[in-house]
C-alpha cells in the first residue's frame, strides 16, 4: 500500500467566473525503437494515460487545483496520486474548458471546469501510489493515445502538445 495519500473532497477548490479549476499534465517519455537492432536508432514518444473508474477510454491525470497550491503543484500532486509517476515539470502547454457530467456543486452548478495542461517528462515510476486500486497505467505513442483519449479536450491537449514537442526537438 501506498505511503501517499490522495486529497478528498472539494473545501478547498478553486473556482473562477463559475468554472472548477482543475491542473493535470500529460506524462511523457522516450523509448528507443529499433526494428533491426541498429545502435542510431529514433527515438519514440510514449505518453501515460490512465484508466477511468467511471467509463471506457484514458484519460491523462488532472484534479482539483486547491487554494494551498499553485497549478504547478496541483499538476504534480495529480499525476503521483493517480498515476504514480515523478519527474520534471516542462512547460505549460494550455488551457482547456470542458463540462463536467459527474461533478457539480453549487460553486459551479453546470459543471464547468478549466483545466491547465503541462508537460511532465517522466524519471519515475512509483511501484505503490494512492490511487492503484482503481486505476491502471497505460504507455501509448502519440497516435495510440489520440485513439484512446475517452474527453475530446484532452485529445486536443494531446495535439498541443505534440506541437510543443517538436518545437523543443
Amino acid at each position: 500500500m501506498s505511503e501517499l495519500v490522495a486529497r478528498t473532497g472539494r473545501l478547498q477548490q478553486r473556482y473562477e467566473g463559475g468554472c472548477r479549476l482543475v491542473a493535470g499534465c500529460i506524462p511523457y517519455r522516450f523509448r528507443d525503437y529499433c526494428e533491426d537492432g541498429d545502435a542510431d536508432s529514433a527515438k519514440v514518444v510514449e505518453v501515460l494515460m490512465i484508466n477511468s473508474p467511471s467509463g471506457p477510454g484514458l484519460l491523462f491525470p488532472k484534479g482539483g487545483w486547491e487554494n494551498d497550491e499553485t497549478a504547478k503543484e496541483a499538476a504534480v500532486r495529480e499525476a503521483i496520486e493517480e498515476a504514480g509517476v515523478r519527474g520534471d515539470l516542462m512547460d505549460f502547454i494550455g488551457d482547456y474548458q470542458f463540462k463536467s457530467k459527474t461533478l457539480q456543486d453549487e460553486c459551479c452548478p453546470d459543471g464547468l471546469c478549466k483545466a491547465a495542461m503541462y508537460a511532465l517528462f517522466v524519471k519515475e515510476e512509483l511501484e505503490s501510489w494512492p490511487e492503484q486500486s482503481t486505476r491502471t497505467r497505460s504507455w501509448l505513442t502519440i497516435p495510440g493515445a489520440v485513439d484512446s483519449c475517452r474527453h475530446k479536450w484532452m485529445e486536443e491537449a494531446l495535439k498541443d502538445f505534440s506541437s510543443w514537442l517538436e518545437n523543443k526537438m
